[in-house]
């Protein structure tokens, strides 16, 4: 069983604190909640504060779908990955609250536009190839064009030539996680918000048919996970008191979740 802590903290010095406790406790990953309309740091700024004071585990922050141009969402989550050396990963957001909506003059979200960031975000840190950056200086060539891709995805409500303007993330692709309600297929973690065995065990059946890698239960600090073994792969704490959790971190997050390294799309079809 893996665990993982959403941790939030009134300042930067009280995140560090915090975080580095969760780190020695052995848990694989943290998140960090976030808002549109939240007062301070955002969720990305403060993992990426995270990522050099931090050496093994998983930093994970809320970035909402639908109040984040895709392109910049994909740039700074591959940012977080590179400044991290591998450990960045993404709890989806999707707000559709009007007040979230109008902070970027939106007043409503297309019909599948969730799944469509998802899916961009995805092509993009696959539009660098592995080895795309040669940096030969008797050459002069700092790249390989041929192993870099236009992406060209057209979605319901946006579209996107790229490539990216960041190399392919260190795991390829940054650990994709979110609800279970999302209407999203093949999340690397799915997070079921129940207590209850019977239903945990239900909607963990469900969200690996539609592809999760990973389950976890998503629950608040007062849940036993007892209740959980044998059910699902990992519980996610939002907040409270820190469990010793017993955890074997590797040197990126998809190592320690047991995720393999994701095949680029575009070298297999080049």
């Amino acid at each position: 069983m893996r665990y993982a802590i959403e941790i939030d903290a009134p300042d930067l010095a009280a995140l560090e604190a915090a975080v580095l406790d969760a780190e020695r406790a052995g848990y694989a990953f943290v998140t960090f909640p976030d808002s549109p309309r939240r007062a301070g740091v955002e969720a990305g700024v403060r993992a990426a504060f995270l990522a050099r004071r931090t050496t093994r585990i998983g930093l994970a922050p809320t970035l909402h779908a639908t109040t984040t141009e895709p392109f910049h969402l994909a740039t700074q989550l591959a940012s977080l990955d590179h400044a991290s050396l591998g450990r960045a990963g993404w709890v989806v957001g999707a707000t559709t609250a009007p007040a979230d909506l109008a902070t970027v003059g939106r007043t409503g979200v297309g019909e599948g536009e969730v799944a469509d960031v998802v899916e961009v975000a995805r092509r993009l840190w696959d539009s660098w190839e592995d080895g795309a950056v040669i940096r030969d200086v008797p050459t002069g060539r700092f790249l390989d064009p041929r192993k870099v891709h236009h992406v060209n995805f057209e979605g319901s409500s946006f579209s996107v030539v790229g490539p990216l303007i960041t190399p392919r993330p260190p795991q390829g692709q940054v650990v994709v996680i979110g609800a279970d309600t999302l209407g999203v297929t093949g999340l690397d973690v799915a997070l079921v918000a129940a207590t209850d065995r019977g239903e945990l065990a239900t909607r963990a059946a469900a969200a690996r048919a539609a592809g999760a890698a990973l389950v976890f239960a998503d629950v608040p600090a007062s849940f036993d996970p007892v209740v959980a073994h044998g059910v699902v792969d990992g519980v996610h704490f939002r907040g409270g008191p820190l469990l010793t959790a017993r955890g074997e971190h590797r040197p990126t997050l998809r190592e320690t979740l047991g995720l393999p390294r994701p095949t680029n799309r575009y070298e297999v079809t080049a």
